[in-house]
């Protein structure tokens, strides 16, 4: 099931989430009027962006967070009439009518471990020749800071893992497999420096670790988030970002 999120705080923070939005809805081509679908949007951060983007079109923001989809509705109150707003999981019959022209999404998909049925799903609701760009989590990223989180409770078990990193041949496979062309994908090492002590737990709390701190006692919650960032080399969270863009194949 999807994780629910302390929304407000996950604003508050200062987020290399804002670049990768950048860096990615950078790629897409729109002309102003398209319909942009939000995959995991969060507290709309991006979906402000690409309100900005298609000044006569619409977006329809997909999160499985109430409380980030409630931070959402607030953020962005004075736009909500080009926005639908939908509770769903992305790799489950979506609650939307037709298709999309587009789909980004950012900082999502390393939350789903099926990536072949996530793209699967996505497929459908894309016109043929529509436009998808995403990025997420790949390939190495943050194995420092699983090093430590081991190092902390112990080898965790395959199925109690939270995240899934995957690598560029498998996703270009998965990618075509679902229906999609044009394929590019790659890995991008981009490591966010953080000041050390309060900030620095505050994002491993709210960013990295949550679905971790969500099986601990609250009682343990601190001196967990402590101990996995006293045994980081530095205050620095060591991301690596799998980069993605694709068409939906014409028929």
């Amino acid at each position: 099931m999807p994780r629910e999120w302390d929304a407000k705080t996950y604003d508050s923070l200062p987020l290399p989430h804002q670049q990768w939005g950048k860096r990615t809805l950078g790629r897409l081509s729109l002309k102003g009027g398209e319909t942009v679908l939000d995959a995991g949007c969060g507290t709309g951060r991006d979906t402000a962006a690409l309100l900005d983007l298609v000044p006569d079109g619409r977006v329809i923001g997909i999160d499985g967070s109430s409380r980030m989809l409630e931070q959402l509705r607030v953020k962005l109150a004075d736009r909500l009439d080009r926005v639908e707003v939908v509770n769903a999981d992305l790799t489950k019959p979506l609650p939307i009518t037709g298709q999309v022209d587009a789909i980004t999404s950012v900082a999502t998909f390393h939350w789903i471990t099926d990536h072949a049925a996530l793209f699967d799903n996505l497929a459908q609701y894309l016109r043929p020749g529509g436009q998808f760009v995403a990025e997420c989590g790949g390939r190495g990223n943050v194995a420092l800071i699983n090093a430590a989180v081991e190092e902390v409770l112990g080898a965790t078990d395959e199925k109690q893992k939270v995240w899934y990193f995957a690598g560029v041949e498998e996703t270009t496979e998965r990618l075509r497999n679902a229906g999609f062309t044009d394929i590019e994908v790659s890995l991008l090492p981009d490591p966010a420096r953080l000041e050390p002590g309060e900030q620095l737990w505050s994002y491993l709390a709210t960013v990295v670790l949550g679905s971790h701190l969500d099986r601990l006692p609250e009682a343990d919650h601190e001196d967990f988030v402590r101990s996995v960032a006293a045994r980081l080399p530095e205050p620095v969270v060591d991301y690596v970002r799998l980069n993605i863009t694709a068409r939906r194949a014409r028929p």
